[in-house]
């Protein structure tokens, strides 16, 4: 796949991020919004998010028809060339009038993460980044933190209810006791932006979906980061244990998760 390929898939992508965002953003202003969340499986919180997914399932596959596509609510197939989206990240924070939550969307050629688009849509920030192409926010080229001292760093422990919480309370010990300042915020690609754009210097979770994931390890990667094997082992379908940091952090974040067994 040439450059000039990526670009165009990273331009598309881009401006669907930004109209599902815009989508998105009016539900999450609007008055019907938290009366109607926690009513079961087809409360508007759900309905917002396929709404949203099909909106960017639909322009893709118009762009691109002969990709394929999944994401997180309706799924889909797993082809060469895969289009793999969360539309609404941070979907608890979402639901509670919390504003931070974004649209995720990668694309993947064979098992490659090849474009990165996150969208945040109530502070209207786009990030963005292809393969070899560098990573950007709203234009600006983003590089991580460079930090080398973890008693200086904040790192960002997410986690899910995948896992029992035992194993994520051990992990946040071992960062705390590293020196580390730990927090959550709700959403892991937002996070994994964040490390991008030197906000945080790492981001860490013991299983992670690659929906929730590829855009903001590709981000991390562009902007000089480092990254764990996030796809080995079938990451693409069934996800992984994932690592985002400044590169200076890796060793002793990697040793905390327990990533070199």
């Amino acid at each position: 796949m040439t450059a000039r390929d990526l670009e165009d898939r990273l331009a598309v992508a881009c401006a669907i991020a930004r109209e599902a965002g815009a989508l998105a953003g009016e539900a999450f202003r609007g008055p019907q919004g938290r009366a109607h969340v926690f009513k079961g499986h087809q409360d508007y919180l759900s309905e917002i998010d396929a709404a949203v997914e099909r909106l960017i399932r639909e322009r893709l596959l118009a762009a691109f028809p002969k990709d394929s596509f999944f994401g997180e609510e309706a799924g889909g197939t797993f082809g060469r060339d895969v289009w793999v989206v969360d539309p609404i990240d941070g979907t608890a924070n979402f639901a509670r009038g919390i504003a931070h939550f974004c649209i995720s969307i990668a694309f993947v050629r064979d098992e490659k993460t090849e474009v990165g688009v996150i969208y945040q849509p109530t502070m209207d920030e786009l990030y963005a980044a292809r393969r070899n192409g560098g990573a950007s926010l709203n234009g600006r080229r983003m590089k991580v933190s460079g930090l080398t001292d973890i008693r200086q760093s904040t790192v960002e422990a997410g986690w899910s209810a995948r896992l029992p919480p035992e194993p994520y309370v051990a992990l946040v010990a071992r960062l705390l006791a590293a020196g580390a300042q730990v927090r959550r915020t709700g959403s892991g690609a937002l996070g994994l932006a964040y490390v991008a754009d030197g906000r945080s210097d790492a981001y860490c979770e013991l299983h992670i979906n690659s929906w929730d994931a590829l855009a903001g390890l590709l981000l991390i990667e562009e902007a000089g980061g480092w990254i764990n094997d996030f796809l080995a082992g079938g990451g693409l379908q069934r996800g992984n244990a994932l690592l985002g940091c400044t590169p200076a952090l890796r060793d002793i974040l990697a040793e905390a998760m327990d990533l070199r067994r």
